[in-house]
């Protein structure tokens, strides 16, 4: 079995990112609120992580600047692909602590995102206060979920979430 590898994805990854999140997501991705928001945003941020089987692109996480209301600092992290193949290896979780610790070491203080609280719980994820935050087109309130990279951020953020 070859190690595993992780690092920042450049240009030229960018067809195997996406035809890894065509193998995860199928073509109703597009659909998604998260999607509506990085429409005309760069693909790669700073904080954007792929794993590496060799030369197979096995996992990618895309982490978007974003504003919440006027205020900059937050990051939406989405979406995160982990080949169907390779799923429930710890590789997704290894992409996230990853994205979340270069995030925080830059003085970032929010990372959003939707999903399910059971899976994002254990990296400190919790739910937004209801009518806190909003994002263009549809999304369940309930899955809106924030990290705090600094103690108390979320109180600080208020509003529409876009690009």
């Amino acid at each position: 079995m070859s190690q595993i590898t992780s690092r920042l994805p450049v240009e030229i990854d960018m067809p195997g990112i996406n035809a890894l999140h065509e193998r995860t997501f199928g073509p109703g991705r597009y659909a998604r609120t998260a999607y509506r928001i990085r429409e005309g945003t760069r693909a790669i941020s700073t904080y954007c992580r792929i794993a590496l089987d060799g030369d197979a692109i096995i996992a990618a996480i895309r982490m978007t600047p974003v504003l919440v209301g006027q205020k900059e600092g937050a990051l939406l992290l989405g979406p995160l692909a982990v080949d169907p193949r390779r799923a429930n290896q710890g590789i997704g979780v290894r992409l996230i602590t990853e994205a979340l610790s270069a995030a925080k070491a830059d003085g970032l203080a929010l990372v959003i995102l939707v999903g399910d609280m059971s899976y994002y719980a254990r990296f400190g994820f919790k739910p937004v206060p209801e009518n806190q935050m909003n994002l263009p087109g549809p999304y369940d309130p309930e899955r809106l979920l924030a990290c705090e990279l600094i103690d108390g951020a979320t109180a600080a953020y208020h509003g529409t979430v876009r690009a």
